[in-house]
């Protein structure tokens, strides 16, 4: 399904992509560009970068780069069409849509229907002779009937094909039943139910569409959970369960827990604020869009071994996403589902407002891996607290937890002060080098960032980019351009190609935008292009820069077709090279 062009060139038009990423990421203006951290690596040193004049950002460090659409795409984990689609909405705009792919619309619409019958199918059988022992299974887990029928919860039946007959009546293909995900094709070409004698969690996006199924065992047999494959509509690393239920919630922060039933225990208790990951450690995608609904997670995972490690995972995801993270410890039970069938729902209130901020939790964790009775250990605990109290921002919250883990481990705040005064030293050196690898060294770099493209001819590569950039800048320069060189005259492929259709939206009465292209490159390529837009060439030596890339690239496209020729004279030819390089390559990137 394409959108017009001219509503691409229209929306582009609008968008303001200063204003659009200051809603993720905090930014501070230097020259006539702003600067702030990245929000696709994690890095201490501000090297994501945003140019309002080229409507481009771009990051030094993991080299992500693109125009409006492609930071919604990345930030928000969306397709071309949807990204679109957000930022329309997002300036009153209705998307008008080309139907040029129907047969993928229809296909994907379908998949989509197969798997909201697939989930009637399953609350039937719940409730069927066939579902008895599931249901008694929910009972036992005090699961009330007003809370199966809110989460359409089922049960999918001892058999191979008792799905699949049932929505083959229904009219659905073999080919559309796979496509979702709902059965599988074995070695010998059958087909067979994917879900087979387990409780049913049908996993609904925030649209409200079914998009897959977690299918959970009534034993202790493995594996526990059985989930949805990815498919045309599910991706695991973009949804949360049962987000479609809680970004209604009035609460003023969200509730993370690790499992479906802990979700949905969580909910029957009256905490409509609980979601859960997809069989997955939380990603950054699940961290963005926690981010459109909320600015404070409280992280209440298993509190085995395995649980806390994933806490301490998930708080640094969810502070790279800009989160509020507080951590909330279950004494006495394994998880949130077990505590509140033990202690009730207030008691668990009570844990919540007790919850320690992300700070104190890690402190607390690293007190529990040593001895204190040994010196030895002590000394080990501190130096840990340290570098966990170096890495905090604030002054005063350093001096706070300073003095508060002095007290705990019994020593003098002034010694421990030392020792937190020696990390903030450490950090500071080790940021400084790694400042250091992702600001210079990839502007420094001869060879693109992108390990798929290589450049064969670095010479004419340098000039092809300035060309780039230069067209970018000024697409009055597109028609002289235009009849000097042709993309087939490059000698980066992908260069040539970004150049063609550049001066495609010129010859078609577009702007040449990087935005303008986002459609049509690969993400690799919109990142290559945008690296190659941070030379820049002032106005008045545009004409001469442009005339002196092409005669590099001229020349040395002849070396190519003639080994050899172009090299008769390497003195005379490193004098000229030079000359032509001096005036656009001396200060100019950047």
């Amino acid at each position: 399904m394409a959108i017009d062009e001219r509503f691409i060139d229209e929306l582009n038009a609008r968008c303001d992509i200063v204003d659009i990423v200051s809603r993720y990421v905090s930014l501070k203006k230097s020259g006539s560009n702003y600067f702030g951290l990245c929000p696709f690596h994690n890095e201490k040193t501000a090297s994501f970068s945003v140019a309002p004049d080229k409507q481009i950002f771009y990051c030094f460090g993991c080299g992500a780069g693109g125009g409006p659409i492609r930071f919604i795409m990345n930030i928000e984990g969306l397709e071309f069409q949807d990204a679109v689609r957000y930022l329309a909405k997002q300036y009153n705009m209705t998307v008008p849509e080309t139907n040029t792919n129907p047969k993928a619309r229809h296909r994907r619409e379908r998949v989509l229907a197969a798997l909201k019958d697939a989930a009637r199918f399953f609350y039937t059988q719940l409730h069927s002779p066939a579902g008895a022992q599931a249901l008694a299974y929910f009972q036992r887990r005090r699961l009330a009937k007003r809370t199966l029928n809110n989460f359409g919860l089922g049960f999918a039946p001892d058999s191979f094909h008792a799905l699949l007959d049932a929505m083959t009546e229904k009219g659905y293909s073999k080919e559309e039943l796979e496509a979702a995900g709902l059965i599988v094709r074995s070695e010998k070409g059958t087909y067979y139910d994917k879900f087979r004698n387990r409780v049913m969690f049908p996993i609904i996006d925030i649209r409200g569409d079914v998009i897959g199924f977690g299918g959970r065992v009534m034993d202790d047999s493995k594996p526990k959970y059985l989930n949805s494959p990815e498919t045309m509509v599910f991706n695991k690393r973009r949804n949360l369960f049962a987000m479609n239920i809680a970004k209604k919630t009035k609460s003023e922060y969200f509730l993370l827990a690790e499992g479906y039933m802990d979700v949905i225990a969580l909910h029957q208790a009256g905490f409509d604020c609980a979601v859960a990951s997809l069989g997955t450690s939380l990603t950054d995608e699940q961290a963005r869009l926690l981010t459109r609904y909320t600015k404070t997670v409280i992280v209440c995972y298993d509190a085995d071994a395995a649980g806390q490690a994933a806490s301490q995972r998930a708080i640094d995801i969810l502070k790279k996403a800009g989160l509020r993270v507080r951590i909330l410890r279950i004494p006495g039970a394994k998880d949130p589902d077990e505590f509140i069938k033990e202690k009730g729902a207030e008691a668990f209130r009570k844990l919540i407002e007790r919850s320690d901020n992300d700070v104190r939790y890690r402190i607390e964790a690293a007190r529990e891996k040593y001895d204190f009775t040994e010196d030895d250990q002590r000394i080990l605990f501190l130096r840990e607290a340290a570098g966990i109290i170096a890495a905090l921002e604030n002054s005063v919250e350093r001096d706070v937890y300073t003095a508060s883990t002095a007290k705990l481990a019994g020593v003098t705040q002034a010694a421990f002060a030392q020792e937190v005064a020696q990390a903030l030293t450490r950090q500071a050196r080790q940021r400084k080098r790694q400042m250091h690898r992702e600001v210079r060294a990839p502007a420094q770099a001869a060879q693109p960032r992108e390990r798929n493209i290589h450049y064969d001819n670095v010479k004419s590569a340098r000039a092809e980019e300035g060309l780039l950039a230069l067209l970018f800048s000024d697409s009055s320069l597109a028609e002289e351009m235009r009849d000097k060189i042709a993309p087939e005259d490059f000698s980066s492929p992908v260069l040539g190609k970004i150049y063609g259709h550049a001066i495609a939206l010129y010859d078609s009465g577009r702007s040449i935008t990087v935005s303008a292209l986002e459609g049509t490159l690969a993400p690799e390529e919109i990142e290559l292009l945008v690296s190659a837009l941070r030379t820049a060439v002032s106005p008045d030596q545009r004409i001469r820069a442009m005339e002196d890339y092409i005669d590099i690239i001229a020349e040395q496209k002849a070396a190519r077709d003639i080994p050899g020729e172009a090299e008769e004279d390497p003195l005379l030819r490193k004098a000229q090279m030079q000359r032509k390089t001096k005036r656009y390559d001396n200060g100019a990137a950047g």
